[in-house]
C-alpha cells in the first residue's frame, strides 16, 4: 500500500499546522512570570456623596496597578471586598471586560496606573459605628482583600492581594 504524494504533501501541511499552534501555545507560556510581577495598591477612599434621606454614602475607591514586567499588561477585572475599621462593608467590583484589549488602560513596565470604581454602603445595624464615622469625617483604616485578573495579548492569570491604607 503506497501513499499517493499530494496526500503526503497534505499530511505534512496538516502536521506542521499543529507544530504552528503548539508553539504558539508554548510561546505565550513565557507570559505567566512577567503577569505576576504586577502589584495592586489601596492607593485612597473618597467619600463622593453622603444621602442622609436614603441613608447610604457612595465611596470612590482608588486602586494603583504597579507593572514590574517588561511585557504592557491591561487589569479587565478587579473583585474586593472592602473593610473600614475591621468591619466589612461588603463587597464590589471595577471591571473593563466588556471592552475590547485593545481600548482597555495598558500598563506599561515600570509604571503605576490608578484605577477608579465606585461603592454604595447602605446604613445597617452591624456598621453603623463605622457608617457613622466615615460620613462625619473621622480617621477610618481602610483595608481591601480581593483578586484581580491581569493579562496579555496571549495569557491572563488572577492574582490575590490584600492593601490597606
Amino acid at each position: 500500500m503506497f501513499i499517493k504524494p499530494s496526500k503526503i504533501f497534505l499530511y505534512v501541511a496538516i502536521g506542521g499546522l499543529f507544530a504552528f499552534l503548539g508553539g504558539i501555545v508554548y510561546f505565550s507560556t513565557f507570559d505567566i512570570p512577567e503577569l505576576k510581577k504586577s502589584q495592586l495598591d489601596l492607593l485612597a477612599v473618597e467619600v463622593v456623596e453622603i444621602d442622609s434621606i436614603d441613608n447610604r454614602i457612595t465611596l470612590n475607591i482608588i486602586f494603583g496597578i504597579t507593572n514590574s514586567g517588561e511585557r504592557t499588561v491591561t487589569v479587565p477585572e478587579i473583585s474586593f471586598e472592602l473593610f473600614a475599621n475591621g468591619i466589612s462593608l461588603g463587597s464590589s467590583s471595577y471591571s473593563t471586560s466588556d471592552i475590547p484589549l485593545t481600548g482597555r488602560v495598558l500598563l506599561t513596565s515600570g509604571l503605576q496606573v490608578p484605577l477608579e470604581t465606585k461603592m454604595t454602603i447602605n446604613l445597617a445595624d452591624d456598621i453603623k459605628d463605622v457608617y457613622e464615622a466615615i460620613s462625619s469625617g473621622d480617621n477610618v483604616e481602610y483595608r481591601v482583600d480581593g483578586q484581580y485578573t491581569i493579562e496579555t495579548a496571549w495569557q491572563l492569570i488572577d492574582i490575590q492581594f490584600d492593601s490597606s491604607i
